[in-house]
């Protein structure tokens, strides 16, 4: 495509600038080949000549379109260049505050500088198990394909963290860590990230330093190996370091500190323990005061001192090791203060008795004179013998300070071991995900020999980088059969060659440090003599023989050669090292036991000073033992080394990368610095990968995306079948140039640049189709709107019009009447006074007029004048304030055209960008100026008339000038004559004023008599008006009054209902809240049982011969099966051998305990639920209280249940003493973690003696108590049989008074006597019976008293375990067996409950029978037979009935009974062919035979066996959605029935009268009801499980990717990281694929006939795992927020409710959960401009939290150039708005969230009688009843 296509008019450039490095300018005309000069308009107005290089004549960069800004990958640009790539980034981050974006296979990270909610365990889990690239870039994302890909490929991974310091690498290391050990999932992962974590302080303490940039910048490299065994989860944890600057140890430059380690020290010297190490401040060492700023502002270095010491404790380093490092480190300090005297030129010496050298020798343990010696001597080796030669001040300074960096780098080393060693793990490490944390390249204004490492490391980095997005490149060009074609990227291997090769850099500089006289500057000769002119790489600065210059891949940079040689060799004199390998000092000589072995590369350090900079410095270890082999290996040799073996490692792995950026320096946040960010952009390879994609084609699509965003550009007939061969004619035409694009498989390959040309034609052609369409849509609404206005405009008119005629007519009437009156009625008037007058007037007129004249013609002779002065004044004064008012309103003019000149230049660059704006403003133009021209036309011709309008007032003038001077003289005449008539009115004035003082007086005196009647009159009438008003007044303030009370009284009432409306709604929410609770116990409690019965089942596979131990095999504990089903498996517990077990199995005992917790909770949990509901039937029951008050007798029953109720109390007391009792041990325990605390005889050994032995002697304290607990209750057995006895007497109590006989009187009462003695023998049979069974619990006692000594031999034996094993085991085998007993005495407690509520039923079942047939006998047979027939009322048979709706069995065909009913039921075939819910039907009529027969045992046993059916069934199948369904559904049929069949009269209403009578008769199983709840509760989490994860994959695709509505969405283009397409391909999940999925789930829950309620609950669940999935999914997609993408939420939500509406379940809540959802679609599609919108939209997402609100504004992107992002300012302006709203921080939904689940009681109107069993179940065994 040539030039002149795409460097037209308006086209946007960037071009270079030196202060925003890149800048955005608009071409004013178009570019034509042979152009010199480009002609710009920058953004801000400014215009500009852009010259070409006249040598390459590059055209500038071309700006991407508006609607690719912003995207995730950068390769999805279509221009890939720098400034794209940098504009892309600043618009992520200021604008969408987003800190990650892909770079292909790179990770760039921004540093916010500021904490965001994005790393919560909610982000994690929605990015866990995620595609790369279906979701937002994230560390998280990057974590995730690590993890994903090492247990696909079984292939070890390598994340790489690169960026310079203060950019986030640590952090995003520690994120990346966090996220690997929450996925894992497994809870010793979190302990293995804790003991990472918690070697942060440690490494941060001994690793970390302030430098000018960063207050904690790590001033040394780590690769940490997280470990993962088979199962891929978290086993342990590896350390590697590298590169650690030893040489700050010595020195520091200005503003920067040594490592924190020491300043800890300094502060914490107060410390008692720390006396010893006789520390100061800071500033009183050498190695501390160098940087002069001691003191990080807002760190506390005594509390950094006291974490360190914590950390360390964590990690296993005792008191006394801590304390050893600490004397190292304050050895050092005291070490760096020795000073030296200079003797003469080569030698030197140190005071004697120098006090930081005793010190330190003190410390060290060292003798002070002997290393006094060697610290100003050293030993000098040849062939023949040995010298002893003083050195210079300066050499034992230099050796000083390389002594104290080689211990401190002996001390990192025994450190990081130390910490590794912690980490470790026993089990066999599978597979390893690798950390790397390191530094980038680096550049500062002096270079040493540290940046010449770095820069080396960050080379051999960049070419492994470049050789895998090569691979990567390659891979995908042969995978789509591409031509492949040799990509010319940068390699690097030059410049590595350079530096490692033969003769290269480090080989020339460890030739020089091995010559005897060698220096910086004879080296430095060496290399320009070795490669100058020889390698490009390589040059020499022009002012300077000491420095070098190496091209490196990111920049040149100029390295100093002072130094470099001395860093190189690291000398460290073998002497001095032999002085502290002598040391007392235990710790110290441990510190150099590896110097006789090989260095590890991993530990290597580096030496030296480094002046004025402050990167890391390379790491080394010196060895000083064998001095011959020590310097062979100088610290380039032994860092090249690592290098290498670093390099083997990453090569072994599948790398990901993560490059972080420092966007200011100073840590301002979400400030973006162009020139800094260019700078890292440039030096970690992101621009080097940009460059590769470019240089290939970095677009690419795939046929059907192509098809879809390009579709609008196709004629009809262009489009075929195959999208393949429509795609390749398409492109053949609007592109012609075919090496711009390629064809794979299933892809398009673009050159750079060309997505945006087709995207600029898609643009074009949607504007012209957008145009034509507003042209004709405006037309006719326009011509619409005229028409109606014409329309109603002329009907006003005809009425207006009409109307004002009408008026006008009789206005005309009237006119002409009035004036004709007034014509005549004047004219009378007006004669009548002219003839009065004119006599009197005439007199006058000759005497006035010619005074009137005289007077008038002085004043006319005075105003003449005063106008002439008035003329000149007023022209003078008109013309000043004319000139002062123009110029005002020329300025204003000025001021005003000058603003609306500015906006209209504003406009005016946008809308300049068409060429039809331009011929607008053209025509507009020719307009103006010929309006302009007929104005100045207009303006002459009404100059020609005000000219002759002057001429013809001048004449005017003139004529009344004559005609003035004629009057003058006329008047001068009559002045004359008017002094004649003066003297005449002069008399008459003096008689008419008198005739007026008259007149006036009369009318005094008539005006006065007037005044006071109307005074009179005022007054009574004020008088009646003020009575009239307070009447008024008292009637509206008795109406006020009335009101005011009616209203109090209304609003009294209206309150008191609110009140009670509002107290009931917030029992309501309480009682949902606690049901909720509850039930997340439940589930907590069947996931503990669940991994309970998982791990006995590998500890049977692991364990061939079972052990010989104690397990409770008494017949009676089975009678309490059915509702702690889990008590035989805890016993079992007591035979697994701990030793063997797993880590993850040394939970089991903990799980017990959480049993505990769960079953006290459950019994508060039913005593507040009796609370609340008691308080509601109070409120409700109020007015009925008084009338019921003589049914409320207390019965014996419930005083028993009180007395038992509060013997549990007292037991449930004495077991929370119990665990107190146990939490104390185990706190006694813990707080001593030395071997020798847990030995026998130790204190915590006697102290778990007592505590077992107390236990003990509890255990036979509580025995004793239940046994008087049940000789108890037989005593109140006993005491009922009087009252039954006096019950049936008075039932009898007419037939006796009808026996007059006294003899039948006697037989009676000898009757009476037998049957009680039959009873009290039948009472003394239990009585044995429960003392026999007194008798068993003894036994069981002493067996458990022998348990208790063999677990504490046990004990003992486990006290020779390790510290911490034995504490763990010890702690465990209490918990079990404070568990176990725990639950003998509830179990025992339980039983007997049940065998008095027994005893109890069968007592009154007696005396009814004794008494039926007594009275038979009495009425059928005569005395006689009563005496010698005795009465046996419990053998009488029973006569024979009818079916009753009962099935019998026998006990051994229980087993049986539940395989075929439960175990090898399928779902299936009972759902299609048989009733909804036979198999609960079933049960129950087994049940009502049992109870029917009043065998306790059998109804126990068909329970229990029932329950663990159920949840064998469930545990198997369990996946299966229609046997979840299945047995949810029999299982709250089976409940309902024991609820409608129990015989309480609130489930009896909708009973029939037969159904009444199939009530159980013997037992009360309202506690095995509650288990069935449990267990019903339990399958409904189940099935929410199993419905989630049926939808989830389904959710995403079908609701936010699939185009429901087709073509209201184009594809965006998409980078490397290629998202899962929106095109429905096949196997793609749609909406469709939702709604039949749950439709089956309805039809699957409606055939198995559950309950109508809970399926409104179950749907309810599912519409809320849609909705908040699709929300997170949303939030977390920034290629979802768009207007086009609500729209398809909105319709796919419309399909939903339509579904719920088919369904009619609108009812069942489901819409409300998607009301989140709703609004968040309705924010993607409302304006966002203005502060009305704002308020909108604050008052529409009420469901939404203010951090989704944001978070979807940030990420909201257009998909096409029509639609506008919103601004920053808006964005700030919601966030005002709704900061005062209280909502919860966290931006996703709880998609794992289950509303409690209510079971409402559902009775069956199917009668049992009428149920038949088929044969297809298999159970002939069982006979009807």
């Amino acid at each position: 495509m040539a030039a002149s296509e795409l460097y037209t008019k308006f086209a946007r450039v960037w071009i270079p600038d030196p202060e925003e490095v890149w800048k955005s300018a608009e071409l004013l005309k178009d570019y034509k080949p042979g152009d010199k000069v480009l002609l710009l308009r920058l953004e801000e107005g400014k215009d500009l000549e852009y010259r070409l290089d006249p040598k390459t004549k590059e055209l500038p960069h071309l700006r991407n379109p508006d609607i690719l800004v912003g995207e995730n990958d950068l390769t999805a640009l279509s221009y890939l260049h720098e400034p794209a790539v940098l504009h892309n980034l600043r618009v992520r981050f200021i604008d969408s505050k987003l800190i990650y974006t892909y770079c292909g296979i790179v990770l760039v990270a921004i540093n916010p500088y500021e904490q965001l909610p994005i790393y919560g365990e909610d982000i994690i889990n929605a990015y866990s198990g995620q595609n790369m690239g279906d979701m937002d870039p994230h560390i998280f994302a990057v974590a995730e394909e690590a993890y994903k890909q090492m247990a696909r490929d079984e292939r070890n991974q390598s994340i790489i963290v690169s960026g310079e310091s203060g950019a986030g690498k640590t952090v995003s290391a520690k994120y990346a860590m966090r996220y690997f050990a929450t996925v894992s999932g497994s809870a010793s992962e979190a302990n293995v990230e804790e003991k990472v974590l918690a070697s942060n302080p440690i490494m941060e303490s001994i690793g970390n330093a302030k430098t000018t940039r960063n207050d904690n910048s790590s001033r040394f490299g780590k690769y940490i190996e997280i470990g993962f065994d088979k199962r891929y989860r978290i086993i342990g944890a590896n350390m590697r370091t590298y590169l650690l600057e030893k040489s700050r140890v010595v020195f520091q430059a200005e503003e920067e500190r040594n490592y924190h380690i020491f300043y800890q020290l300094c502060a914490s010297a107060k410390l008692p323990e720390f006396k010893m190490l006789r520390l100061g401040n800071a500033n009183n060492f050498h190695y501390t005061k160098q940087g002069g700023s001691p003191v990080i502002e807002g760190v506390d270095d005594t509390k950094e001192m006291a974490h360190t010491r914590q950390a360390c404790t964590l990690l296993g380093i005792s008191e006394s090791y801590q304390m050893g490092i600490f004397r190292i480190l304050a050895g050092i300090l005291h070490l760096g203060n020795v000073a030296f005297t200079s003797r003469d030129s080569d030698s030197c010496t140190i005071p004697p008795k120098h006090e930081p050298l005793s010190i330190f020798s003190d410390l060290m343990g060292v003798d002070y004179e002997e290393m006094c010696h060697w610290l100003c001597h050293r030993k000098l080796a040849t062939a023949t013998e040995t010298y002893i030669k003083p050195i210079s001040k300066l050499q034992a300074t230099n050796a000083r300070d390389a002594l104290a960096k080689h211990i401190y780098a002996k001390l990192f080393s025994w450190i990081v071991d130390h910490v590794n060693q912690a980490l470790h793990s026993a089990v066999k490490q599978h597979s390893f995900i690798g950390v790397l944390d390191i530094y980038g390249f680096e550049t500062f204004e002096i270079n040493s020999f540290e940046q010449f490492c770095i820069n080396y490391a960050n080379e051999k980095l960049q070419q492994q980088f470049n050789m895998h997005v090569f691979k990567l490149e390659q891979e995908e060009y042969m995978k789509e059969q591409i031509p492949w074609t040799l990509i010319d990227f940068y390699d690097n291997q030059p410049c590595i060659n350079l530096i490692e090769s033969k003769l290269g850099i480090l080989d020339l500089l460890d030739e020089e440090c091995k010559m005897p006289k060698g220096t910086d500057d004879t080296w430095a000769q060496k290399l320009y003599n070795t490669h100058l002119n020889k390698c490009a790489l390589f040059e020499k600065p022009r002012l300077s023989n000491k420095a070098f210059i190496i091209q490196h891949f990111a920049d040149k940079v100029e390295y100093q050669c002072e130094g470099f040689l001395e860093k190189n060799k690291d000398t460290v004199f073998e002497e001095q090292i032999k002085v502290l390998k002598s040391s007392k000092f235990k710790m110290l000589p441990e510190l150099f036991q590896d110097d006789e072995k090989a260095i590890s590369p991993t530990s290597a350090t580096s030496s030296g000073r480094m002046p004025l900079t402050r990167i890391p410095a390379k790491p080394t270890k010196g060895r000083p033992g064998q001095a011959a082999k020590e310097h062979k290996k100088t610290v380039g040799h032994q860092f090249r080394n690592s290098l290498h073996l670093l390099m083997e490692t990453l090569n072994a792995t599948t790398p990901h990368y993560v490059r972080c950026i420092k966007p200011n320096d100073f840590k301002f946040p979400f400030t973006f610095d162009e020139k800094r960010a260019v700078q890292q952009l440039r030096a970690c390879g992101v621009l080097e990968t940009i460059r590769i994609s470019a240089a290939g084609f970095p677009s690419r699509w795939t046929y059907q995306e192509f098809f879809s965003r390009y579709r609008v550009l196709m004629k009809q007939k262009d489009v075929l079948s195959d999208r393949k061969q429509t795609c390749k004619n398409v492109l053949e035409k609007l592109i012609l140039d075919k090496d711009k694009y390629q064809f794979g498989k299933t892809k398009i390959f673009f050159r750079a640049g060309q997505v945006a040309y087709l995207e600029k034609l898609r643009a074009d052609k949607l504007r012209a189709a957008c145009i034509r369409i507003q042209k004709t849509i405006r037309g006719w609404l326009l011509r619409k709107k005229y028409l109606r206005m014409r329309k109603a405009a002329i009907t006003v008119q005809r009425y207006v019009r009409g109307y004002q005629a009408r008026c006008y007519t009789k206005f005309l009437r009237r006119t002409k009447a009035a004036t004709i009156i007034q014509k005549y009625w004047r004219m009378y008037i007006v004669r009548r006074r002219y003839k009065i007058r004119r006599s009197a007037t005439i007199v006058l007129q000759s005497y006035l007029r010619g005074y009137l004249a005289r007077n008038r013609y002085r004043k006319m002779l005075r105003e003449h004048k005063a106008v002439i002065i008035q003329k000149w004044v007023r022209g003078w004064l008109a013309r000043t304030h004319y000139k002062r008012s123009m110029h005002a309103i020329i300025y204003l003019q000025c001021c005003f055209r000058r603003m609306m000149a500015k906006r209209e230049l504003k406009k005016l660059k946008i809308e300049a960008r068409s060429v039809e704006r331009y011929k607008k403003l053209h025509i507009g133009m020719e307009n103006k100026i010929m309006q302009l021209q007929r104005k100045v036309d207009e303006q002459n011709k009404d100059y020609k008339c005000l000219m002759e309008k002057l001429t013809n007032l001048e004449g005017i003038y003139n004529s009344e000038t004559e005609k003035l001077r004629s009057d003058l003289e006329r008047l001068q005449l009559s002045e004359e004559e008017a002094k004649i008539a003066t003297g005449r009115v002069l008399s008459l004035q003096e008689e008419i004023a008198k005739l007026r003082k008259d007149l006036e007086q009369t009318q005094s005196e008539k005006k006065s008599i007037e005044e006071r009647a109307d005074r009179y009159k005022q007054e009574t009438e004020q008088l009646v008006s003020n009575l009239k008003e307070e009447n008024t007044l008292l009637k509206q303030e008795k109406e006020a009054l009335n009101h005011l009370i009616v209203e109090q009284a209304k609003e009294m009432t209206e309150t008191m209902e609110k009140k009670l409306v509002e107290e009931t709604k917030q029992l309501e929410l309480d009682l949902n809240d606690e049901r909720l609770r509850y039930q997340n116990l439940l589930n907590e409690f069947s996931r503990l049982e669940e991994r309970y019965d998982d791990l006995k089942e590998e500890m049977t596979l692991m364990v061939n011969v079972p052990k010989p131990g104690h397990k409770r095999t008494d017949s009676t504990h089975s009678s309490n099966e059915s509702e702690y089903t889990f008590s035989s498996e805890i016993a079992e517990t007591e035979d697994m051998p701990l030793r063997t077990e797993e880590p993850s199995e040394k939970k089991v005992p903990l799980d017990m305990s959480l049993f505990l917790k769960l079953q006290k909770r459950v019994t508060e949990l039913e005593q507040e639920k009796q609370v609340m509901q008691d308080e509601l039937d109070r409120k409700e029951e109020q007015m009925l209280r008084s009338k019921a008050k003589e049914e409320e007798k207390p019965q014996i029953r419930g005083a028993e249940l009180e007395y038992e109720s509060l013997k549990r109390q007292e037991l449930e007391s004495e077991n929370k003493k119990l665990k107190n009792e146990l939490n104390e041990l185990r706190k006694a325990l813990s707080e001593k973690s030395a071997p020798e605390v847990t030995a026998p005889g130790a204190p915590a050994y006697r102290v778990l003696m007592e505590q077992l032995t107390s236990v003990s002697e509890e255990l036979d304290v509580r025995k004793e108590e239940v046994l008087i607990l049940r000789s108890q209750l037989v005593s109140q057995k006993e005491a009922i049989q009087p009252k039954n006895t006096m019950t049936d007497s008075t039932i009898l109590l007419e037939d006796v008074q009808k026996m007059k006989d006294k003899g039948e009187i006697a037989q009676a009462y000898i009757g009476l006597k037998e049957t009680n003695r039959l009873l009290e023998s039948q009472l003394q049979s239990q009585k044995r019976s429960h003392e026999n069974e007194a008798e068993a619990l003894r036994g069981e006692i002493q067996s458990l008293k022998e348990e208790n000594n063999r677990q504490q031999q046990l004990l003992a034996q486990n006290l020779q375990l390790p510290p911490e094993a034995r504490i763990e085991a010890s702690l465990q085998h209490e918990i079990t067996r404070l568990t176990n007993e725990n639950l003998d005495l509830m179990e025992q407690l339980e039983k007997q409950d049940k065998t008095v509520r027994k005893l109890k039923k069968q007592l009154k079942v007696f005396a009814k029978k004794i008494g039926e047939l007594e009275v038979g006998q009495m009425e059928n047979i005569s005395p006689g037979q009563i005496v010698d027939e005795p009465i046996r009322p419990v053998n009488i048979p029973r006569k024979e009935k009818d079916f009753q709706g009962m099935l019998d069995y026998k006990k051994e065909d229980e087993q049986k009974l539940v395989k075929n009913l439960i175990l090898e039921l399928k779902p299936r075939g009972v759902a299609v062919n048989l009733i909804p819910g036979l198999p609960a039907y079933i049960l129950f009529m087994c049940v009502r035979h049992a109870d029917y027969l009043n065998d306790d045992q059998k109804v126990r046993s068909l329970l229990t066996s029932t329950i663990n059916s159920i949840k064998k069934v469930l545990k198997k199948r369990g996946d299966d959605f229609e046997t979840v369904s299945f047995w949810l559904s029999n299982t709250c049929r089976f409940l309902h029935c024991l609820k409608q069949y129990s015989g309480e009269e609130g489930f009896m209403k909708h009973n029939t009268s037969r159904q009444n009578e199939h009530c159980l008769t013997n037992f009360d199983l309202a506690e095995y009801r509650q288990v069935l709840s449990d267990l019903a509760i339990q399958i409904y989490q189940q099935l929410v499980r199993v419905l989630e994860n049926i939808l989830q994959p389904m959710i995403v695709s079908g609701m936010l990717e699939h185009e429901t509505i087709q073509g209201v969405s184009g594809v965006k283009p998409t980078g490397l990281r290629k998202r899962t397409s929106s095109i429905a391909d096949e196997g793609t999940y749609t909406l469709d694929s939702i709604l039949r999925q749950l439709n089956s789930f309805h039809s699957v829950l409606c055939q198995h006939g559950m309950d109508p309620e809970l399926i409104k609950q179950v749907v309810k669940q599912m519409f809320y795992i849609v909705g908040a999935v699709t929300l997170n999914n949303l939030l977390l997609r920034k290629d979802m927020c768009s207007w086009s993408k609500g729209m398809q939420i909105r319709y796919n939500v419309s399909q939903l409710e339509e579904w719920l509406r088919d369904k009619n379940l609108m009812t069942s809540g489901a819409k409300e959960t998607l009301e989140p959802l709703i609004q968040a679609a309705q924010l993607l599609q409302v304006k966002k401009k203005t502060d009305d919108d704002a308020e909108a939209i604050c008052s529409m997402c009420s469901a939404l939290t203010t951090a989704q609100i944001v978070k979807v504004l940030n990420l909201y992107t257009p998909v096409n150039e029509f639609e506008e992002r919103v601004s920053v300012s808006f964005i700030r302006t919601i966030q005002m708005r709704l900061r005062d709203r209280k909502d919860s921080p966290q931006l996703l939904m709880d998609a794992k969230h289950i509303f409690p689940v209510t079971f409402p009681f559902n009775p069956s109107s199917l009668a049992l009688e009428t149920i038949q069993i088929p044969a297809s179940l298999g159970l002939g065994f069982i006979s009807r009843v």
